[in-house]
């Protein structure tokens, strides 16, 4: 039996009237919680809004590039270049490797070399550090047709955000942290709690929504995941719920039953509104590398994603697969993960993504 599942109310306070559920197939009755309030901005989170993640820390927080500072690529450029190299052909080709060892991809690593070759040939670059700063604008060049900001269109009442990935790259954690942006951004939400294939999941969700006084639909374990899906669309209009989204199963992109049902929640979806889901959003763990490539592929030519999230950047992950990722498919990244704070989710900055990746200057 479906259930829609909320905080429970206080004492005294009005208890949720029970409505049935739309769903496509007969279902029991599903109890309907009551409409969901925004709660206020938490002080402590108000830097989580769209026009702060670009901000400088505040005191005792980390920033782009203290998070990003162990990257490989940051390591080598600082070895290569630190102590007053010829700037020529052999220079650049230890430049490619190293973009390469850091899951920058060839593609993408040998045209960058190549503009660098092409512009130190010109003699373009006085010193090293001249030679730095192009190498951080062919990067920034790269990444910033697909720095998008993920806007909701208000005309799609509610705006339903899918979201998709392979097991363990924290997708659940991910909606979590994204519902609590969308409140403080002004938004009504609701969860489905989709990943009916892992019972764990829908309890994590569940907590989630509690946190963030959001109501969560879900179902039991093994349930058909469309079905949840549209059951919370249904409810989402009835209420007049801005944003909906919906948690789907982790899965590998291999497992083909899995993937087969990515594409049924899509159709069902597209019963209530033709353009549903209206973000495919897919969560990719940054420490996976060139792996993230082939997830990404097989994802999108059954989910057509619209989005991408890249976690886990913080700590020993590279960060250059988002260079392959741009190159390759030139989907837009909407947000990436730099810890596990709330606050560790930010919109996408190619300019401070890339600052962070790299060193000023090379003298210091």
């Amino acid at each position: 039996m479906f259930s829609f599942w909320k905080k429970k109310p206080a004492d005294g306070a009005a208890q949720p009237a029970a409505t049935p559920p739309v769903a496509p197939d007969p279902a029991p009755p599903a109890s309907v919680a009551a409409p969901v309030a925004t709660p206020a901005s938490d002080t402590s989170l108000t830097d989580l809004g769209a026009h702060a993640d670009a901000a400088p820390a505040a005191p005792g927080k980390l920033g782009w590039r203290e998070r990003l500072r162990k990257s490989i690529l940051f390591k080598d450029v600082r070895e290569l270049m630190g102590a007053n190299p010829i700037l020529g052909d052999e220079l650049i080709d230890e430049i490619e490797t190293s973009l390469i060892t850091s899951d920058v991809g060839v593609t993408a690593s040998r045209e960058i070399a190549e503009k660098l070759r092409r512009r130190t040939s010109k003699r373009e670059f006085a010193n090293a550090d001249a030679l730095l700063a192009g190498l951080r604008d062919e990067l920034i060049e790269l990444l910033r047709p697909i720095a998008v900001p993920l806007r909701i269109d208000p005309s799609c009442k509610p705006f339903v955000i899918l979201t998709v990935g392979v097991n363990g790259v924290g997708k659940t954690t991910t909606i979590g942290k994204l519902t609590r942006r969308f409140q403080l951004d002004g938004h009504s939400l609701m969860l489905a709690a989709g990943d009916t294939f892992r019972a764990a999941a829908v309890e994590q969700l569940k907590i989630w929504g509690e946190r963030n006084n959001v109501a969560v639909v879900a179902q039991g374990s093994g349930s058909d995941a469309a079905s949840v899906a549209f059951d919370a669309m249904q409810a989402a209009k009835s209420r007049g719920i801005e944003v909906l989204i919906a948690d789907t199963a982790g899965r590998l992109h291999t497992q083909a039953g899995l993937m087969n049902e990515l594409g049924k929640i899509g159709r069902v979806l597209s019963r209530l509104d033709e353009r549903a889901p209206h973000e495919v959003l897919m969560v990719i763990d940054g420490t996976t590398g060139q792996n993230a490539i082939s997830q990404l592929r097989q994802f999108n030519a059954v989910a057509k994603v619209t989005g991408l999230v890249v976690t886990k950047l913080d700590g020993t992950a590279r960060g250059g697969v988002l260079f392959a990722l741009a190159r390759e498919f030139g989907i837009p990244i909407r947000y990436v993960g730099l810890g596990e704070r709330l606050e560790d989710l930010r919109v996408f900055d190619p300019e401070a993504f890339v600052d962070a990746l790299l060193p000023d200057t090379l003298g210091g």
